[in-house]
């Protein structure tokens, strides 16, 4: 007897065709153009790219922290870009956002205590005040953060124990879907391993997805399943973490991974440096944004924008010359 083929996972978050422009004096702004994917339930999704590529505005419209121009967002199969604000509380509960200044996203004026408590108030998750001071304290001792600390206020702590509470507070309400912006570019390396390793942790023990947006190649390929690259609010490349650092099909991709420091001095590598003029997002024209850049553009790309093709199993990139160059 034949067995039947396995059905693939539905995924968690999927995303299909999403647009945010943004109006300035000189026309609208692409921050997200066109940008489709799917995470399913109990993986990462890392997202890189330069400053400017659309990253955390890809992060804050998932979200509906900002307006969609366009497309849809499903979260567990509702579409969450036709729901009304009135409904948003009930969807922030499961999808939630770690800030990357930890810092600037806490109340100055609240306490440690009540910041990780407040989103406990608003949901009703407690019936009582004492069983929310014990939930608070479970969640700092998850995080790491010593009881003495409960009363301090944020600009009292290092930048490590802030974020620490951003975390707490993110999963005060066990959340299912969070997006992680840049949530470790502003510590040192030694905090960001243990906040990196803290995530990791949570995520096994509670299956939660994660969006893992940075610049840090070496964080991402840490902490993902899979990996999109996005330049100037496309995504260009789209793979397994270790099929992306393998091999590349997209001369930015191939730029971007050239650029990782290592610790091996005796290393040779060659590094990709980047020249030429980038695009303007405002009202671009057709063609490839990278193509000004690109040391292998032909005619074709200054004028026919690439779509986003599968070049191998699970492989996507969208280039012209697409497994026809050796990179």
């Amino acid at each position: 007897m034949t067995p039947l083929p396995k059905s693939q996972p539905t995924p968690l978050i999927e995303v299909k065709d999403l647009k945010k422009y943004f109006k300035t004096p000189r026309g609208m702004l692409h921050a997200v153009d066109g940008v489709s994917f799917g995470i399913c339930e109990g993986q990462t999704l890392g997202v890189v790219g330069e400053s400017g590529c659309g990253k955390s505005t890809l992060g804050r419209t998932i979200l509906r922290l900002l307006d969609p121009t366009g497309g849809d967002v499903f979260y567990n199969n509702e579409n969450i870009t036709a729901i009304k604000k009135r409904e948003y509380k009930r969807i922030w509960k499961e999808m939630q956002m770690i800030f990357q200044d930890p810092f600037a996203s806490l109340n100055p004026r609240m306490t440690v205590s009540e910041i990780i408590e407040e989103p406990l108030m608003v949901y009703g998750l407690c019936n009582s005040k004492e069983e929310r001071r014990k939930k608070v304290r479970e969640l700092m001792d998850t995080v790491g953060l010593a009881e003495r600390f409960k009363n301090t206020y944020p600009h009292e702590l290092d930048g490590g124990r802030r974020q620490r509470i951003g975390v707490a507070r993110t999963f005060s309400v066990d959340p299912k879907f969070i997006v992680c912006d840049e949530p470790v570019s502003a510590l040192d390396v030694s905090i960001q391993a243990q906040i990196l390793n803290l995530m990791m942790d949570l995520q096994e023990e509670r299956g939660i997805t994660y969006m893992f947006i940075t610049h840090d190649l070496s964080v991402v390929k840490h902490i993902s399943d899979e990996i999109c690259v996005m330049y100037l609010g496309h995504i260009v490349e789209k793979a397994g973490s270790a099929a992306l650092f393998k091999k590349q099909y997209h001369p930015y991709t191939k730029a971007l991974l050239s650029a990782i420091p290592t610790t091996n001095i005796d290393a040779k590598r060659e590094r990709i440096i980047l020249k030429g003029e980038i695009s303007s997002p405002i009202t671009p024209k057709p063609g490839c944004r990278f193509a000004p850049r690109c040391l292998h553009a032909v005619e074709k790309c200054m004028d026919t924008t690439p779509e986003l093709t599968e070049v191998e199993k699970g492989h996507f990139a969208a280039c012209h010359l697409a497994g026809k160059l050796t990179l």
